[in-house]
């Protein structure tokens, strides 16, 4: 585990922040960042921060490589070198154990599994520096000459554990030039608050009410199971947006502008609007370095549908080592195949409330899937979801009085989950009553994180293990 939650927002950041602001000078500045950054990584996982400082000197060597050769063949050989090299750290400590299992079913084997922990953030820092190298080779980026530097941007703590994804050349210029204006300060602190509230106060809270259903599920009807589903679907938006959000926010409060990784995709009237939305780098990141490289929609129909396919299995296979997550992807895959080639003239004709009230059936189908990773239960809980039994509200609340509690947590979830925020406070600059009220229900919120992080009341970030 990383630090506690309390121990960051009471030690590890301020500390950071008092000793980032009273130097002046930019590498020393950069120093200090890489120092946290490993301090904050190696906290829980001390070990593995070797495998992340070798990784990352396979990148440095190889730029250095694909840089000096003049032949394009050879910058393609150490490039895929590099890049299997790369990807051989995450199928080792990922997929390994998961794939010995397959060959043991397949082949009536017994091989041991072996005794290793997944290292938080593997995913992540791997698809970054892979964003690296790739775009090193395809001349997108400039050679780091620094191997300090490119360390920084790779464990730069704020989007080290669970996203978002940042390529190289998003903040390419900044490592080395960047400073940091009391408004991008205030900007970052704000977005940071916001985060810290979707986690503690909406997304742990929605979590008790789903994981006390989950644990039960035998004795609940469809309605029941139903709730548990739209509270998982709120759950993983509020948990995962909001590690976003922070994330965002401590990088402009340091002087690095992070693109969007969320943009109110429950608000989605299709699929592919959906992962227009949702996971932005990931689904990006996999577009540009797969999708197209594959070809893309360029060589017909039958090999777009293939392309798909892969992207979609890929893209299950990312978020874990596990069959549902297979069929979560395929689930996607299979579904933007039908709305792309299939439905799209009846989606079209269809009316937008509609559209979006199906979109949203579908997500929360979907995040069964990838919430119940025992694929007994989750064919059980599908199959429970649409037998059309009910058990009643009243007796499963009174059952648990905690359950009112985390009813009204899904019902203020799922009102912000729509871009309600951004409506009220849109015209902050120009209005200080607005900027007063703002600012005040900020300090609120920050406050109830606190008491709410004291009272235990906190999980893990679901992304945590991805």
């Amino acid at each position: 585990m990383v630090f506690s939650s309390l121990s960051f927002l009471c030690g590890f950041l301020p500390l950071i922040v008092l000793l980032y602001f009273s130097i002046k000078n930019l590498k020393i500045r950069n120093i200090v960042l890489l120092i946290f950054s490993l301090v904050f990584y190696s906290w829980g996982e001390p070990k593995y921060i070797l495998l992340m400082l070798i990784t990352v000197l396979i990148a440095y060597i190889s730029g250095i490589l694909i840089e000096k050769n003049n032949k394009q063949s050879q910058k393609k050989v150490i490039t895929v070198i590099a890049v299997i090299a790369i990807l051989l750290s995450l199928f080792t400590f990922k997929y390994l154990n998961f794939s010995i299992n397959i060959f043991n079913k397949i082949f009536r084997l017994n091989i041991s599994n072996l005794k290793l922990i997944l290292p938080i953030g593997i995913s992540f820092y791997t698809f970054q520096i892979l964003s690296y190298i790739i775009d090193l080779y395809k001349g997108e980026v400039k050679l780091q000459k620094n191997y300090l530097k490119l360390l920084l941007y790779v464990s730069f703590f704020p989007q080290l554990i669970a996203g978002p994804i940042v390529r190289y050349n998003t903040i390419e210029e900044e490592i080395d030039n960047r400073k940091t204006t009391l408004e991008d300060f205030i900007y970052g602190l704000k977005r940071f608050i916001i985060g810290l509230s979707k986690k503690v106060i909406i997304a742990n809270n929605v979590a008790i009410l789903c994981d006390s259903i989950y644990s039960n599920y035998n004795g609940y009807g469809s309605n029941i199971l139903w709730l548990a589903a739209i509270a998982y679907t709120i759950q993983i938006y509020f948990d995962f947006s909001g590690y976003s959000d922070m994330a965002i926010g401590l990088g402009r409060i340091f002087g690095f502008h992070f693109l969007e990784n969320f943009n109110y995709p429950y608000i989605s009237t299709s699929v592919t609007d959906f992962w227009r939305r949702w996971h932005i780098s990931l689904s990006s990141f996999f577009r540009d370095y797969v999708y197209i490289p594959l070809g893309g929609n360029k060589k017909g129909i039958k090999k777009q549908i293939r392309n798909i396919l892969i992207v979609w299995m890929l893209t299950g296979l990312w978020h874990g080592a596990n069959y549902n997550f297979i069929i979560w992807g395929l689930y996607y895959g299979i579904l933007l195949i039908l709305e792309k080639f299939v439905l799209k003239k009846i989606i079209d004709k269809t009316p937008k409330i509609i559209r979006h009230v199906v979109v949203l059936i579908i997500i929360t189908v979907g995040w069964v899937i990838f919430r119940i990773e025992n694929i007994t239960d989750l064919s059980k809980i599908i199959f429970r979801m649409f037998n059309f039994t009910n058990t009643s509200l009243k007796s499963f609340i009174s059952s648990d009085i905690t359950q009112i509690n985390s009813l009204i947590y899904l019902a203020i979830g799922i009102i912000f989950s729509m871009p309600i925020y951004k409506k009220l406070f849109k015209d902050t600059e120009n209005s200080i009553v607005l900027t007063i009220i703002e600012n005040f229900s900020l300090g609120v919120l920050f406050i109830l994180c606190i008491m709410f992080l004291v009272s235990n009341q906190y999980n893990p970030f679901i992304y945590f293990r991805f």
